[in-house]
């Protein structure tokens, strides 16, 4: 894989991290529980920690990194502060659709993993999937025990 082509795929995990970022911290702003406000909260931290460690090795190569996310990301975020507005947002809910933007991650660090890339950036971007991977097993940990706990009321 050529340099430029590895300054796009990075830049492309930036805009997802991002998304990320973003993501968990419109949930933390929406979620009732406490403990889920501070998940999300350092969740959205870790996103963009990881974002701005990608945003490096961009500049390593001598490139500008991107610093946004990405329209879809945006689009669902609305969407999460207009379901939380009309429809009164449980953190079930929230806790779901958290769910489906690490899948969507998952689904790009995968991706890449599956090109050639150098072994430094290589070792990032498997980290990075590695922590992305645990942090969708403990969302989809915490919305199987909130279904349990529903469906005993």
């Amino acid at each position: 894989m050529d340099s430029n082509s590895i300054v796009n795929e990075l830049n492309s995990l930036v805009k997802t991290c991002k998304d990320g970022e973003y993501g968990f911290q419109s949930c933390a702003e929406h979620a009732i529980s406490r403990a889920l406000r501070e998940l999300f909260s350092c969740r959205s931290a870790d996103c963009r920690r990881s974002a701005a460690e990608l945003q490096a090795m961009v500049r390593q190569f001598g490139c500008e990194p991107e610093d946004s996310g990405t329209t879809f990301g945006t689009a669902r975020r609305q969407w999460i502060t207009f379901r939380s507005a009309v429809f009164n947002y449980d953190d079930m809910a929230i806790l779901e659709e958290c769910k489906r933007g690490e899948e969507a991650a998952l689904a790009r660090y995968r991706s890449l993993l599956s090109d050639t890339l150098p072994g430094s950036v290589l070792e990032v971007v498997l980290r990075q999937y590695e922590g992305a991977r645990r942090n969708h097993e403990h969302l989809c940990s915490l919305c199987n025990r909130n279904r349990q706990m529903a469906n005993r009321h």
